[in-house]
């Protein structure tokens, strides 16, 4: 596995290494011993699908508070997507700042998201789903969110949005 470090602190890009032969190839996308090597939590309480039908939907921005801050690894496993990091640590020289990468089934790369960071994505095809292995269990009471249209953050969205649920469009304005 490859890690390249995003422009957030402890937020990576992973990519896999695949062994190819005439059969295809084969490739770890989960090392608990390199995970651990780059200081990133290794902890997997829960996997989790989001299936997602036509090209422009938007999840996000979505995170987990103290107690239970959660880090992510996420990975397009059809379609693609362009994935959003934000940073949303006041302690981080890099806080309200955000990053994006493109996912895809095609380019198997995931991200990997460290706590602090709110995660979101919008589909650039039809049928995109993605797959999570998160550190903490989900706690309803815990769960927040930051808009995804909020001048704070300034997000380019690569297209216009064709679906978003009610409580991603309900976030208050952010406050520093």
């Amino acid at each position: 596995m490859r890690f390249s470090p995003l422009c957030l602190p402890g937020a990576f890009l992973i990519e896999i290494e695949p062994a190819s032969d005439e059969r295809g190839f084969f490739a770890r996308a989960w090392c608990e011993e390199e995970i651990a090597a780059h200081g990133l939590d290794t902890r997997i309480a829960q996997c989790s699908i989001s299936y997602n039908q036509r090209r422009g939907t938007l999840r996000g921005m979505h995170y987990q508070t103290a107690p239970r801050e959660e880090a992510k690894v996420v990975r397009c496993t059809q379609g693609v997507v362009y994935d959003v990091l934000l940073d949303l640590r006041p302690d981080s020289p890099t806080y309200c700042k955000w990053a994006a990468e493109e996912l895809s089934a095609r380019n198997r790369r995931a991200v990997y998201i460290p706590p602090g960071v709110a995660h979101g994505f919008q589909t650039l095809s039809d049928e995109a789903e993605l797959f999570y292995q998160i550190s903490q269990p989900y706690d309803g009471s815990l769960a927040r969110g930051v808009r995804w249209d909020d001048s704070t953050f300034d997000i380019a969205w690569p297209e216009p949005v064709s679906s978003l649920s009610d409580r991603d469009r309900q976030y208050p304005d952010y406050r520093r």
